[in-house]
């Protein structure tokens, strides 16, 4: 079975394209069958994008996929963006996206934290559930050497996937771990600040 966090170059490269309102301002986004949530927004998405308070400054969308999150951010929020992930097809997309919507990123190829020096005021993560809790803990160990002195990491999962092992986890790393929202098998945790 394919993942949409490996490189799986026979996948269908088709594009389609998902058009959301996002604080009044219209985005239209390219997907692929090589992404995760690919025919609309991932719901818990866009719990996490209505969730989150204003954000200033530098954000990270870690495991950005087809950009979505840090694209709606930026352009809501002003925001400067990175975007990062380890497929390069998905930030092929992230850049096709990002020229569709009017937006700057710096865009990197990582593995989590592997190729990302700079610290930032904000980073947010999706996880990539099925990468295996390997994967999303290392994301999660890794995040505080990369937020400024005040800043917030925002992870949002569900009950199904490990939220309440997610939750412990992030109470871990960061000695404390708030829930902004918890409804319907859904949770957003924010760190730090």
């Amino acid at each position: 079975m394919s993942h949409y966090f490996k490189q799986d170059k026979s996948l269908n490269r088709d594009l389609k394209y998902i058009d959301h309102s996002f604080k009044d301002i219209h985005f239209r986004f390219a997907t692929h069958a090589g992404v995760f949530s690919k025919d609309h927004i991932d719901p818990a998405t866009l719990i996490l994008l209505n969730t989150i308070p204003h954000l200033t400054g530098t954000v990270l969308d870690l495991g950005c996929g087809y950009g979505c999150i840090g694209i709606m951010l930026a352009k809501a929020y002003s925001l400067r963006l990175s975007q990062a992930d380890i497929n390069p097809f998905a930030l092929d997309l992230t850049r096709l996206n990002c020229e569709y919507n009017n937006v700057d990123s710096d865009i990197i190829e990582s593995d989590c934290f592997d190729g990302i020096k700079q610290r930032f005021d904000t980073i947010i993560i999706n996880p990539p559930i099925h990468a295996g809790k390997s994967t999303t803990y290392k994301m999660y160990e890794n995040a505080p050497k990369h937020l400024n002195a005040s800043g917030k990491l925002y992870v949002v999962t569900l009950k199904k996937h490990g939220a309440e092992s997610t939750q412990r986890k992030l109470y871990e790393v960061f000695g404390g771990c708030e829930i902004i929202y918890k409804k319907k098998g859904v949770f957003v945790f924010a760190c730090g600040g």
